[in-house]
């Protein structure tokens, strides 16, 4: 597999660090809320009657965010390897 990072010039290597942190912070907001919001929904009309479509963004999420996080770690790795 080769390394895409490796390729890209300094700055537009810091750029998408900031730009990957930027978007992981805001889908985690997000997924938060979505937590939140779904606690609060089973709590005030109990388990019965949620329906279990409800779950799918939740698990949706899970599915965007973690490659999103794999790539913001190999990013850090590549600045850290050229010391920046």
């Amino acid at each position: 597999m080769k390394n895409v990072n490796k390729e890209l010039n300094d700055e537009k290597l810091l750029k998408k660090r900031d730009l990957l942190k930027s978007a992981s912070i805001g889908l985690g907001i997000v997924y938060i809320l979505a937590i939140a919001i779904l606690i609060y929904l089973f709590v005030t009309r109990g388990t019965q009657n949620v329906p279990s479509t409800i779950l799918i963004p939740i698990f949706a999420m899970i599915a965007v965010f973690i490659p999103l996080l794999i790539n913001l770690s190999l990013l850090n790795k590549e600045i850290k390897s050229r010391n920046l």
